[in-house]
């Protein structure tokens, strides 16, 4: 079945909530026993399919039989009868023998005379209301235009004489013709505009100029196909601006109908063609800026009264379908199309809009022309001051065509290959910069081209080979801008640290040596440079030296310019990370995701969403991780992104979900193995000995555990895998590999001194010390842990100094320590660890109440994400802006959600909302 769209949210259509509230209301009918009959009518791609898949989905506890029309079946007789009634045939024997004989014949497994045609359809009606004594049945007919006539007729009978069968029928059709006609009907018109423009919006991975956007929504008349269709396959520099919509590429528009308004454009007077041309030259739909164009050509105001009706020039310019605009563009002579736009230019204000003047010269110019270029130039200049930069890259990409000039082409190029990166057209990127690299370079040409590459390559691979491409970008800029090298030097060592083991270690300290070599700045260190200097003396000079120079560096990096965060952010928390500064971290994650989501700068997002979901799982938010990684995924796959699944790692360990975590985990270093990805696999045995710790699995966690710390070259794995080692040692008697690794941990800890740090230290060195010590160090890890966000860490001191006083025989204390633990694993969800705390209260003696079931159903995760913004104070307009989402698709989530958890308003959302939080983790 074709010409639906289904859209953002389970079980929902953008701007469709009436019509399925009727669905809605078919289906409950269904299920109490009564008929229904509904035909849905609406033009070509309106939605109708949608709408049929929504009952579908709605009705997956009925039985279901589907059927659609099909064109070139129009002269088989009862063709689409058969294939609504085909898994039904093995009943027909039950048939009373008149009904049996005429449907056999009818549907070709018999031979005799031709059927009554009424007999066929009481022999469907009976075979219907057969079907449906078990369970409701619901019959499913799309395009029925199609439908050949004995099997429409057939229907529509049957559809008059459903009385108390709980059948349903639903047929979608173009028109109410011929027998279907007088049947109850749903007519599907163009979605509303503030429902066009948020599907529209859905379709184009950047921001759209207001004004094309709202001439698309008006000439589709919200049709969701043309909606849809528009943007799909069309480049970031054809829909930027509006202006490449007219070169779009053949087949991302329906051809069988745009076809069709070239022969009725190609019967249309002359004279009426070119003033069509001009208007679908013209993509904002100005109708003065048409009249001056048209009168430049010499077309007269009567041509309009010749359009066939395709056309419309009243307050806005408007064709009765974008196919046409298409049609006319695309069946017009190139000559006609250069003297078309040549007039649309000359009639565009230089002052008011000197970019689409600029876009109008440019396709008017029939060869290279440096005047023209130049104008499209400064149009990508002033697009990118206003964050524009999808369309600073069309611009530049016309520019190119335009040069003639060697040097000048190449450094076109090569600005628009940047920009195209920064836009996440990786593909336009990459050929944009093979183009440059075809004429001769500069040096810095050569040191930005070399740089862009090795962004490429970090955003495809996250391997090694990035990092030697930046550390050959980066010592090239060394002598034309230092600023740049610096972050060319920082990016280069992000990637050293994501090959990790599996690249080469002479790289990483090669990256090291020289940021160290690098002239110190000019004036008070930046952000950037002491970052640097930090990260670099960390593994040259070790952790003492290096963390009071990182811990300047947080404070820097905690502030840094949003142009900054956008260039090279995703390094920044390094510096919090290695100094443990759990709070320092939160904040600068959660500062620099809201900046790049908001920037819409979608090649890096996967990385700073995957960071934020990290953070949150420190900070046991597991339900929040989820949600963002859920959309650092979708973001990851829209643009070709290979970032592992580093959360979700993280998370499904903490969870202790040992198959979905296993398979992932192996899954994991498998794949990144292969990449090159050394940070991946180490996250990957990193979880590992979190979910086998959690399992009370000592001997593979501490086999994991030891992958992980076998080297130094990866900083963070090893700092955060020490502790699961020491804990899964010293639970198998291996005391000297335990302490063997607090050592390395102490080196670590010791000179940060925060509570995160140290914290993690004395719960490590309490599970190695014995009697009064022991004690007073697990009360002082409770104590630090306290002190902090770090909700999981705290849970996990609680139990370990429960297990050692139960060890001690002190069993009235420790169950004080492990009923607190428990509860607070159960809230945050981490069930291993809680089946571990609950049996070590069994073994107390003590007991643990279990959660009665819960009647009502468990959140989904748009559920709970749109409880959390409610939560926030944002209204239903606010919360389907971040979550692509139209308001009333919003409030008919939150009516789900106020249902399953028993309430009926926002105020009691809270409370029930904990609930809620607590039953499904429990």
């Amino acid at each position: 079945m074709a010409g639906g769209h289904p859209v953002r949210g389970p079980g929902s259509l953008q701007g469709r909530g009436s019509e399925c509230a009727l669905l809605d209301d078919v289906i409950a009918a269904l299920r109490a026993g009564e008929s229904r009959t509904l035909l849905i009518h609406g033009e070509a791609g309106i939605g109708k399919t949608a709408l049929l898949n929504y009952a579908v989905e709605s009705a997956a506890d009925l039985r279901l039989l589907q059927a659609a029309g099909v064109e070139s079946e129009m002269e088989l007789a009862f063709a689409s009868l058969h294939q609504l009634c085909a898994p039904l045939l093995e009943a027909v024997e039950q048939l009373p023998p008149p009904q049996r004989g005429a449907l056999e014949v009818a549907f070709g497994r018999t031979e005799g005379p031709a059927p009554d045609r009424f007999l066929v359809g009481l022999a469907v009606l009976t075979l219907l209301s057969g079907a449906a004594e078990g369970r409701p049945l619901l019959c499913v007919v799309d395009d029925a235009q199609w439908l050949d006539e004995v099997s429409a007729k057939t229907l529509a009978f049957v559809a008059r004489r459903l009385l108390a069968e709980p059948v349903g029928l639903l047929v979608a059709a173009r028109t109410p013709a011929g027998d279907l006609r007088g049947l109850p009907e749903l007519e599907v018109l163009g979605l509303r505009n503030g429902d066009a423009r948020a599907l529209l919006r859905s379709g184009v991975m950047f921001r759209l100029d207001e004004r094309v956007r709202d001439r698309i929504v008006a000439e589709t008349r919200g049709n969701p196909l043309a909606l849809l269709e528009l943007p799909r396959g069309l480049s970031v520099e054809q829909l930027a601006g509006g202006f490449g919509l007219l070169d779009a590429p053949r087949q991302a528009l329906p051809t069988r109908l745009e076809e069709s308004f070239q022969h009725r454009v190609q019967a249309i007077p002359a004279a009426a063609r070119l003033l069509m041309l001009v208007a679908a030259a013209e993509p904002v739909g100005d109708p003065l800026l048409v009249w001056r164009a048209a009168e430049r050509l010499g077309i007269a105001v009567a041509a309009a009264d010749a359009t066939d009706g395709l056309l419309t020039i009243g307050e806005s310019v408007r064709f009765r379908n974008p196919l046409v605009r298409s049609a006319v563009y695309r069946s017009a002579p190139v000559d006609q199309r250069r003297r078309v736009h040549l007039a649309l230019a000359e009639a565009t204000d230089r002052e008011v809009d000197p970019d689409r003047r600029a876009w109008h010269l440019a396709a008017a110019a029939p060869a290279p022309d440096e005047a023209v270029a130049g104008e499209l130039e400064r149009s990508a200049g002033r697009a990118q001051a206003r964050g524009g930069v999808a369309a600073a890259a069309a611009f530049l990409q016309r520019a190119v065509g335009l040069t003639a000039e060697p040097g000048r082409r190449t450094e076109r190029a090569l600005a628009a290959a940047e920009l195209s990166f920064q836009a996440g057209e990786l593909d336009t990127a990459q050929r944009l910069l093979a183009m440059a690299k075809s004429y001769p370079l500069d040096g810095f040409q050569a040191a930005r081209a070399a740089l862009l590459r090795g962004h490429v390559a970090v955003v495809l691979g996250y391997g090694n080979d990035a990092a030697l491409l930046l550390l050959d970008a980066a010592r090239q800029l060394e002598a034309f801008d230092l600023e740049l090298a610096r972050g060319a030097y920082l990016t280069a060592y992000g990637s050293a640290h994501s090959a990790a083991h599996l690249g080469q270690a002479a790289v990483f300290l090669d990256i090291c040596r020289a940021i160290e070599d690098l002239p110190p700045p000019q004036g008070a260190p930046d952000a950037k440079s002491l970052l640097l200097e930090g990260l670099a003396r960390m593994h040259t000079d070790g952790r003492a030296v290096a963390t009071p120079i990182l811990q300047r560096a947080a404070s820097a990096v905690a502030q840094m310019p949003e142009e900054d965060v956008l260039r090279w952010g995703w390094i920044a928390p390094m510096a919090s990370n290695a100094t443990w500064d759990s709070d320092g971290s939160t904040a600068i994650f959660e500062r620099q995701a809201k900046i790049v989501r908001g920037a819409g700068a979608l090649v890096e997002l996967p990385v700073y969403l995957s960071s934020l979901a990290l953070d949150k799982v420190w900070n046991g938010d597991l339900a929040g991780a989820r949600l963002l990684i859920a959309e650092s995924d979708t973001v990851a796959a829209a643009t070709g992104s290979q970032l592992p699944p580093f959360a979700a790692l993280r998370l499904l360990s903490m969870q202790g979900k040992e198959a979905d975590a296993s398979m992932l985990i192996a899954a994991t270093i498998k794949q990144a193995t292969a990449r090159g990805q050394g940070l991946a696999v180490r996250v990957a045995q990193w979880a590992a000995a979190v979910l086998y710790n959690g399992l009370a699995r000592y001997d593979e966690a501490a086999a994991a555990a030891r992958q992980v710390t076998a080297n130094d070259i990866d900083p963070y794995p090893q700092m955060w895998a020490l502790p699961e080692l020491v804990e899964a040692a010293a639970r198998v008697g291996e005391t000297d590999v335990a302490r063997r690794a607090l050592d390395r941990l102490v080196q670590m800890t010791q000179p940060a001194g925060t509570d995160w740090g140290l914290g993690t230290e004395v719960r490590s060195r309490a599970l190695l010390s014995d009697g009064e010590n022991a004690d007073l160090l697990y009360r002082e890890a409770i104590q630090r842990f306290g002190r902090t966000g770090l909700r999981p860490e705290l849970a996990r001191a609680h139990l370990l100094y429960g297990e050692w006083l139960r060890r001690e025989g002190r069993r009235s204390d420790a169950r004080e320590q492990l009923r607190t633990a428990h509860h607070m694993f159960a809230a945050i969800g981490m069930e291993a660890f809680a089946e571990r705390t609950r049996r070590e209260l069994v073994a107390t003696g003590g007991t643990v109440r279990k959660r009665s079931a819960e009647t009502r159903k468990v959140l989904t995760a748009q559920e709970e994400q749109i409880v959390r913004l409610t939560r926030d104070g944002l209204s239903n307009p606010e919360i389907g802006a971040q979550l692509f989402l139209s308001s009333r698709t919003v409030e008919w989530h939150l009516r789900k959600v106020y249902m399953k958890l028993g309430i009926s308003s926002r105020r009691e959302l809270w409370a029930a909302s904990v609930r809620a939080a607590g039953s499904s983790s429990a």
